[in-house]
């Protein structure tokens, strides 16, 4: 069964909407230099930039399915694409903080809708055989996202300031707003439901997941920055997500007309789904988050020379999705989610080996493997939990999986972050006390260094003598080998909790084999 050039548009339309959403997620990041100079803005208050959009994203994720059923999945999904345009380009002249702050909660807010929707789409212009081949399509988009984000916002940037990091969403937004306008359409039977009436809004509910999800994702966005519970806002927002989140379960279980079909962790498949989609989102943001800070930090390298390390992995991944897509049908899915872990946990042990003799191209090589695990990962676990469901189920699951993913990276950004700067305190800690100007080896290096430099040199440094510029880059040496143990002991901690992800994995049950994916909505 050939596919129809309108479902070539829709696709076209989906995978653009998801990378504007995913890629918007991370190029911020990069910028926030930029920005906290032009709005004179400190870097805890730069930070709501990047956690408004989270924790906005995260609240409307588990929402869409629910959101598109009752408003109508086109209107839903071309307005949502509309305002994420329009906010974007809100944020790109906002005058103050305060107004880039509000602008970017509407933008996480309408980009919450277009992963969930995106991805029922793509599933939806394929035939049953072929439905592998769509959640490739679709994992491109996710996993290449958060690789191209970093590269681009830095570009963008440098080149254009930081401004033009969101008014280059305008064209591409319109771009996909009027091409889905024209091509997507509103199923029939859907036209059919509009004539009855609507149940009523399940308002206790909204609210408890509102708050719960909200405070939860600022807690894991921002506990590690602010202390954690030495924090008064973080202990507030904790014991909100705390009461809130089994509140939620509570009442969506007793009501008539849930926001959320909660029953549907009754199923097995589900809790596996949601288990493997959290792990495989640990590990992804985790390696993107701590890779860049410590090549940076131990090896001195730039945003552009980091940003361009990810992409030969993320076009690796784009080049086994499609195979891996293929291969669903004819052999079973666990095999393939097997692999990818396995995988995990090499590329976790490569990244333990590095030392500061670890040239570029060994980075590389973990990087690749990386590659090739995601690609094994993502399409397997997407297509064979998504098959088991339909109709409104189906949009409600993959809400979850989604949510799961970006909260299993919350979690995992956390954990390392907190990890990393406890790792760093504790190995300086250990290791300056052998190095000593007492010591026969330190007095060594010292001279060795000393003698190393000339005059013209030290001045350059900002030393006012050769020995202080020894002692300078034997410091800045101490440093680099702290980075690096660090480090180790953290991909040690993260292939070790990546091991748990084969627990889920063990439990998998399928009813039937991965097929297609009918309408989420």
């Amino acid at each position: 069964m050939a596919i129809s050039r309108d479902s070539k548009f829709i696709i076209f339309v989906a995978v653009l909407a998801s990378l504007l959403e995913i890629i918007d997620t991370s190029i911020v990041n990069v910028a926030i230099p930029s920005m906290m100079g032009n709005l004179g803005a400190t870097l805890e208050d730069i930070s709501m930039v990047v956690t408004g959009y989270a924790i906005a994203n995260a609240i409307v994720l588990p929402l869409s399915a629910w959101l598109g059923n009752r408003l109508g999945r086109r209107q839903y999904y071309l307005g949502c694409i509309l305002l994420f345009t329009a906010a974007s380009v809100a944020c790109g002249f906002a005058p103050n903080l305060t107004t880039l702050i509000v602008f970017r909660i509407f933008q996480g807010l309408a980009g919450g809708a277009l992963l969930p929707t995106s991805q029922a789409l793509i599933y939806e212009q394929f035939p049953k055989e072929k439905a592998g081949l769509a959640g490739a399509i679709f994992g491109m988009s996710v996993m290449i996202g958060p690789t191209l984000g970093p590269t681009l916002g830095g570009y963008l940037t440098d080149t254009l300031g930081w401004r033009s990091i969101f008014n280059v969403n305008l064209p591409l937004g319109l771009l996909a707003f009027f091409v889905g306008y024209i091509v997507i359409m509103e199923p029939e039977h859907r036209l059919q439901s509009q004539s009855q009436p609507k149940v009523p809004i399940d308002y206790i509910g909204l609210l408890l997941l509102a708050v719960g999800i909200g405070c939860l994702q600022y807690t894991l966005e921002r506990g590690e920055a602010d202390d954690w519970f030495s924090s008064r806002t973080i202990l507030t927002t904790s014991f909100l997500a705390t009461i809130c989140l089994p509140t939620f379960v509570w009442w969506e279980l007793k009501v008539k007309n849930p926001i959320m079909n909660l029953r549907l962790f009754q199923d097995p498949i589900v809790v596996s789904g949601v288990l493997l989609m959290s792990f495989l989102g640990l590990f992804l943001y985790s390696l993107v988050f701590t890779l860049p800070v410590f090549l940076g930090s131990s090896f001195h390298y730039d945003a552009t020379q980091i940003g361009v390390l990810f992409i030969p992995g993320s076009l690796i991944t784009a080049f086994v999705m499609p195979f891996v897509g293929r291969m669903l049908s004819k052999a079973d899915p666990r095999i393939f989610i097997g692999t990818g872990l396995v995988m995990v946990e090499v590329c976790c042990l490569m990244f333990a080996q590095t030392s500061m003799q670890t040239s570029r191209e060994q980075i590389l090589h973990a990087l690749y493997v990386r590659g090739i695990a995601m690609g094994f990962l993502f399409v397997p676990i997407n297509s064979t939990i998504l098959s088991q469901f339909k109709g409104i189920n189906l949009g409600q699951v993959s809400g979850l999986l989604n949510l799961s993913r970006q909260i299993g990276g919350s979690i995992g950004v956390a954990m390392v972050g907190t990890l990393f700067a406890w790792k760093n305190q504790q190995n300086y800690i250990d290791l300056a006390p052998h190095v000593s100007l007492i010591n026969p080896q330190t007095q060594l290096a010292l001279k060795q260094a000393s003698g190393a430099f000339v005059s013209k040199m030290s001045g350059e440094m900002g030393s006012g003598s050769s020995t202080q510029a020894a002692l300078m880059l034997l410091k800045a040496r101490i440093q680099a080998q702290v980075g690096i143990l660090s480090f180790n002991q953290l991909m040690y901690t993260l292939a070790f909790a990546m091991l748990f992800s084969f627990v889920p994995l063990m439990m998998l049950r399928l009813r039937q084999k991965p097929t297609v994916v009918a309408d989420s909505h």
